[in-house]
């Protein structure tokens, strides 16, 4: 009976240790296993997640990759996680591969992004940004003292708020500020109706205008923009297609922080006049005027990973023609790199920098790598990085590999970079900020 009991005592704790121990390998194949690969297109990637599991691949698609060397079978693939897996890209697109311990239980499903495998030119060039918001944004909700001076909330009582998009007055499509004081001074007091959208969503309202005491205008109590303009860098544009990339990271409103919707947007040729040397706790930034006559491009796309649209034919013959294959994340080795920037106005030159660290887990946003610049010559000019400069291409191992994004504002020789990968998703085929106005 002894021998019995002490028999079922080792057996539960042997079951008990096993149990761990795949538990434990288990998360441990979860975290090396990628939720999202980005690959590039006609290549062949070798990954060795060295796990004991057996595990059946199903993929949604069944002609984008190759694993270990034939197709992903309807039925999936079964494969030790032991030995090394080979995927061959063979066109882009995207595909999602279903992946499940024992063909039983789910692990994660990996989707993998095929982006053209090709040759863009890096730039540098220093460019002059202008925006047209798609409709007029609200940057403030004020009252409006009425001629018996008393104090009016007309557009906060009707629910706009702060961050909110005016698209449409009286059932008329909103093109500018002008457009909205127009109406509301034609109302003569009289009930508005506005269509708006916050986030995602529209909605609709009625507005009563107050004449003001001071100016005797029709007011609602607004304050709003419908534009906005800047210098930033271009990154990257593709000698085939003409379209461009820059800066890396999306234009917000200064007032609201919110992305801006643009209906339309150029690129202009900037000239440089001074530099604002950064210090800590105090960002540096490129001062420079605008050509207006001189358009390089137009703005289709105004997103969280940068600005892109197509340049003028003409002008992109002017830019530099040399062109780099693409790094992607993985190909990232923190350690020494370049970048390309315009401080003078003049010329493009290539300044020596550190990379300190890559993301390898959350690298979706615009800060997929920290950055040191060690260049002297970058340092004494404008002491690291500075507002303007976002959008600089990163080079490493002669691959265009990122752009700067951001500055460390209590360290200016230091900052955040995108990986190009994000950026080239949002490629279109084929920060002086305006002033507000009152409404």
């Amino acid at each position: 009976m002894y021998f019995i009991k002490s028999f079922r005592k080792r057996f539960f704790i042997f079951l008990a240790v096993c149990f761990t121990v795949m538990a434990i390998s288990y998360i441990q194949t979860i975290a090396a296993v990628p939720g999202k690969l980005t690959l590039l297109e006609g290549e062949e990637y070798i990954y060795n997640f060295k796990s004991p599991f057996f595990v059946n691949i199903k993929a949604d698609r069944d002609d984008i990759i190759k694993l270990n060397g034939g197709e992903i079978k309807t039925s999936g693939s079964y494969l030790k996680l032991s030995d090394p897996i080979c995927l061959r890209t063979q066109k882009k697109g995207s595909v999602n591969l279903n992946i499940r311990v024992f063909g039983l239980i789910p692990l994660k499903t990996m989707k993998v992004d095929i982006v053209p495998n090709k040759k863009i030119i890096a730039c540098g060039n220093t460019i002059g940004v202008r925006l047209k918001i798609d409709g007029v944004l609200v940057i403030g909700v004020t009252d409006v003292e009425g001629e018996n001076g008393k104090k009016y909330l007309p557009a906060r009582e009707s629910g706009i708020k702060t961050g909110d998009v005016l698209v449409e007055v009286n059932g008329t499509k909103l093109n500018s500020i002008d457009d909205l004081t127009k109406a509301i001074e034609k109302s003569q007091g009289g009930n508005i109706g506005i269509k708006y959208k916050r986030g995602d969503n529209y909605r609709k309202t009625e507005v009563t205008p107050i004449k003001d005491s001071g100016d005797k205008k029709y007011h609602i109590g607004l304050w709003v923009r419908d534009g906005t303009a800047g210098i930033g860098t271009l990154t990257f544009y593709d000698p085939v297609t003409k379209s461009f990339g820059a800066l890396g990271h999306g234009i917000t409103d200064i007032d609201t922080g919110m992305l801006m919707p643009i209906e339309s947007g150029e690129l202009l040729e900037s000239n440089i006049l001074a530099v604002k040397k950064g210090q800590q706790g105090n960002p540096g930034e490129l001062r420079g005027v605008f050509v207006e006559e001189n358009k390089l491009g137009l703005i289709d796309k105004n997103t969280e990973h940068g600005i892109y649209g197509t340049l003028d034919a003409e002008e992109a013959e002017k830019i530099s023609n040399k062109e780099y294959p693409i790094g992607l994340r993985s190909q990232i080795k923190e350690g020494p790199a370049t970048i390309l920037a315009n401080i003078d106005g003049k010329n493009v030159n290539e300044y020596t920098i550190e990379i300190e660290r890559v993301s390898r887990q959350n690298f979706m946003g615009s800060k997929g790598m920290v950055i040191r610049i060690t260049d002297k010559r970058l340092l004494d000019s404008t002491g690291g990085i500075v507002q303007g400069m976002s959008g600089s291409p990163i080079l490493q191992d002669g691959r265009i590999i990122g752009a700067v994004t951001h500055v460390l504002v209590n360290d200016p020789s230091r900052g955040y970079g995108i990986f190009i990968e994000n950026m080239l998703r949002n490629v279109v085929s084929g920060n002086q900020q305006a002033l507000g106005k009152a409404a």
